[in-house]
């Protein structure tokens, strides 16, 4: 076989191709055999008509096609796999010559990964927020406990945060269509926690009993996209928390402890072991951040043109800068894979199965399912090596982070090697 490889530029390639036609013989008897199984022939069985009678019958082109279509894909990979290509997408391909008992020739083209070079890593350094504790910060953990076994009292004032009022919403368009996903009775709703819509609790607060409210709200997906809502909130009832006094008996009934101070010096611990994940979770965005901002590397302008088309072919296309806000995610998404993936393929990273394990068990709840039932779905979908895929470029990340300088605002050196420990430990309960 004979292949000529053209750089086009720096992300796309095209490929030249001759393959000798007795490379191609074992898809043209497989070609036979296949129509041969699919045609009725009188005086022949189906599935044992002769080559020769299945090729009279059907033509030598249509032969010489179904062999196309089946050598094409092999011979693509063959040549990716020996000549170390990075492919992105799908190849525009294009048979130029079919010449029956001799050749067939083909060009193919495709967008590739970029070639670009590494930072050292350990050049690299980053400055996260230092683990600082206060008593303040185990109070509103204990409150939050106490606030799970808190009563609820009804109260005749204008609503501050905190309060769990009780409320009806409607919403509808400016020609006063009404918008049913907007519509729910008698909800509660914590004011304070800005969990429900952008504008919602600017609106309700300082609303009392019987009081109704209306904001501005204007989606940005779904059916109603890019389309101003007028939203009317109705306050049905305003009630406070009776927290239960913070005593022994609340802690023997609410945690495996039984003295406040117990209870206090567990937060404690606890509490420090999550704010050293919050900080190595800084340290590993930030490192993302300066990978991307000191390695400079051209994208495919036809892959992310094809990405940005597939995003918006809902038609939910609010605009121009709604449109580049999606160009720049999905710009910034390509290059990180090309870093990443760099640095897996430079460092030879592998996954394994305890951690693609690992990975299940700690994704499936984000899809309320079980690890089992979400690593079948997987399977299903076809998505195992994304997730596979996912889970080496995190391993590179970490491997960057093994060498780069990681310094608090204080000036402290953070160890990000007892990480995993304070994870691991967390994670046990202990």
């Amino acid at each position: 076989m004979k292949t000529e490889i053209e750089t086009l530029s720096p992300t796309r390639i095209k490929m030249v191709v001759e393959v000798p036609f007795e490379d191609l013989q074992p898809s043209v008897d497989a070609a036979l055999i296949k129509i041969g199984k699919q045609i009725n022939i009188p005086g022949f069985r189906k599935g044992k008509v002769p080559a020769r009678v299945v090729e009279q019958r059907v033509g030598r082109a249509a032969v010489l096609d179904e062999a196309i279509n089946d050598a094409l894909p092999k011979v693509y990979d063959d040549i990716i796999r020996e000549n170390k290509i990075r492919p992105i997408g799908q190849p525009e391909v294009e048979v130029t010559e079919i010449a029956d008992g001799d050749k067939l020739a083909f060009t193919a083209e495709v967008d590739v990964r970029p070639e670009f070079e590494l930072p050292a890593f350990d050049s690299l350094t980053v400055e996260v927020e230092p683990v600082a504790m206060s008593a303040a910060d185990i109070d509103e953990q204990i409150d939050g406990l106490r606030g799970r076994f808190a009563n609820l009292k009804e109260i005749d004032r204008a609503s501050i945060d905190g309060d769990v009022l009780l409320v009806n919403i409607s919403g509808a368009t400016e020609t006063g269509e009404e918008v049913e996903d907007l519509s729910a009775s008698a909800m509660s709703y914590e004011l304070g926690t800005e969990g429900m819509l952008p504008g919602f609790d600017d609106a309700v607060r300082g609303a009392a009993k019987g009081e109704s409210r209306t904001f501005e709200f204007t989606p940005q997906n779904g059916d109603w996209s890019g389309i101003p809502l007028t939203v009317t909130v109705e306050v049905v009832a305003v009630r406070e928390r009776e927290l239960p006094e913070l005593d022994a008996d609340f802690v023997s009934m609410a945690s495996e402890f039984d003295t406040v101070e117990e209870l206090r010096a567990d937060i404690d611990n606890r509490l420090g072991r999550l704010k050293k994940i919050e900080q190595g979770n800084e340290a590993r965005n930030k490192i993302h951040d300066v990978l991307l901002e000191q390695v400079d590397i051209p994208l495919p302008e036809g892959v992310i043109a094809a990405e940005i088309e597939a995003h918006f072919q809902d038609g939910h296309d609010s605009g121009e800068e709604h449109r580049a806000e999606v160009e720049t995610e999905i710009r910034t998404g390509l290059k990180s894979q090309f870093i990443l993936d760099k640095i897996a393929e430079d460092e030879e990273l592998t996954v394994g199965e305890s951690e693609l394990s690992a990975w299940l068990v700690q994704q499936a709840p984000r899809y309320g399912m079980a690890p089992d039932a979400f690593a079948q779905a997987l399977v299903e979908a076809g998505q195992v090596p994304m997730a596979m895929a996912d889970i080496r470029r995190a391993k590179a990340l970490a491997k960057v982070l093994e060498s780069a300088k990681v310094v608090d605002t204080e000036g402290t050196v953070v160890d990000l090697a007892a990480l995993d420990a304070e994870m691991a430990a967390l994670a046990a309960g202990e």
